[in-house]
């Protein structure tokens, strides 16, 4: 018997592990703790796992555990300022916000339409946007250009509806990314319809940023090199500034996010001319 009182193997798992995620951060966030007790009775899991839910969110950064349960961590893994601490693993941010990152994939991959060419940035929110293409089966004839790994690995079952191209350069395993050397080679080269550009900060004064220098750079690359310039975050991400700039907010012509965005700070990022969809605003063009 564990420290919480459960017997191994006493319970099933009914909701889906990004589920339980998911509602055990908005937990913490009414309640300030969480016990595993609690959670296993919430949830019907057993101890075991309840736990390894909570590990989860600790390992990045959600969460911080205690005896018998957990905390919350500063906002969103943020340090002092707000800000995350470091870079988080591809996998990582994966496990993290699940259901907003669906909701910006499938509007984002609204805006595109058969025939186009699309630059797809590396990053979590654009697999999400990679996933939503990819289901879409009225479209034809899509070329992809991609630096992230994952995302073309997603879209090649989407072969050959789609036509994928992958950027080249030199791998950042963290990401799973293609950067300098040879990453601008490809993208000097194309001029697509439409860019989808991840990030880890959109803010009115300081614009699109991002927490690597080198993954920044390669932003700021695809930017220039598309027609009409999509930024994709979810809401934890706005008003967050960060090390690398990737472009000033006029150079981005729409921001896709999640329902959760604080609207005071969409309604500022809105008045500088920049278009704001959510998913409540799939039907604007």
């Amino acid at each position: 018997m564990s420290e919480d009182g459960d017997m191994p193997g006493e319970m099933t798992e009914p909701t889906p592990a990004y589920l339980r995620r998911e509602q055990i951060l908005s937990l913490l966030g009414e309640r300030g703790f969480v016990r595993v007790s609690e959670l296993r009775a919430a949830f019907r899991v057993s101890g075991v796992t309840a736990r390894a839910d909570l590990d989860s969110l600790v390992g990045i950064g959600l969460a911080r555990r205690v005896h018998g349960g957990a905390v919350p961590a500063h906002p969103a893994g943020a340090g002092a300022e707000g800000r995350p601490e470091r870079e988080f693993s591809f996998e990582e941010a994966l496990a993290a916000s699940v259901v907003p990152k669906q909701q910006i994939g499938e509007l984002a991959a609204s805006l595109v339409r058969s025939g186009q060419s699309v630059i797809l940035d590396v990053g979590t929110t654009t697999l999400a946007v990679a996933r939503a293409l990819r289901e879409r089966t009225d479209l034809r004839d899509v070329v992809v250009i991609t630096n992230g790994l994952s995302i073309a690995l997603e879209l090649e079952p989407a072969i050959p509806r789609f036509t994928v191209i992958v950027t080249g350069g030199s791998l950042r395993p963290l990401q799973h990314s293609l950067v300098e050397p040879l990453a601008a080679t490809v993208l000097s080269q194309v001029h697509a319809d439409v860019v989808f550009i991840g990030c880890n900060g959109v803010d009115v004064e300081h614009g699109v940023t991002n927490i690597n220098l080198p993954e920044a750079g390669v932003k700021t690359l695809m930017l220039a090199a598309a027609a009409r310039a999509v930024v994709v975050a979810d809401g934890s991400k706005l008003g967050q500034v960060h090390l690398g700039r990737v472009g000033a907010l006029g150079a981005f012509d729409t921001l896709v996010t999640d329902s959760s965005a604080d609207p005071a700070a969409l309604a500022a990022l809105a008045e500088t001319g920049l278009t704001v969809l959510q998913p409540a605003d799939a039907a604007i063009g």
